[in-house]
């Protein structure tokens, strides 16, 4: 079976913006302005640089993902699920003068994800604390 990239618009770095989420609650975004869909930035402690490439590191080493564009401050991921192989985008970018990577992981297709956008996320989060490099 053939997956296909889905255009991403987080490599569109110099305007900084993720693209926004659908209308339904299979998807988290630290851009996103309502509650549903919103999830804190990553808030780095110490080296931006450092936190990015670990970042990448946690995507690349995660089960099931796979990398398939990136840049300096940018990247994008594609997360096959087990069992019917849906897939999840991750998009990604660093905001060194911030201090924060914002992130956003969304369903491509139907309507609940069952919160597994959201934990994710969060699960990369608690991998990027651990390792000292988030606040």
């Amino acid at each position: 079976m053939v997956i296909m990239s889905m255009p991403t618009q987080a490599d569109l770095s110099p305007k900084k913006k993720l693209p926004p989420c659908k209308d339904t609650p299979n998807c988290v975004s630290s851009q996103a302005t309502d509650k549903l869909h919103y999830i804190p930035p990553f808030k780095i402690s110490g080296d931006p640089k450092l936190a990015w490439q670990e970042l990448r590191n946690a995507i690349k080493t995660h089960v099931r993902m796979v990398i398939t564009h990136e840049t300096d401050v940018s990247l994008h991921a594609e997360a096959t699920s087990l069992v019917l192989s849906f897939v999840d985008d991750v998009d990604a970018f660093l905001d060194a003068d911030a201090g924060l990577i914002h992130i956003r992981s969304a369903s491509r297709l139907g309507h609940s994800d069952f919160g597994v956008n959201r934990k994710r996320i969060e699960s990369f989060r608690t991998q990027l604390r651990k390792l000292h490099v988030l606040a």
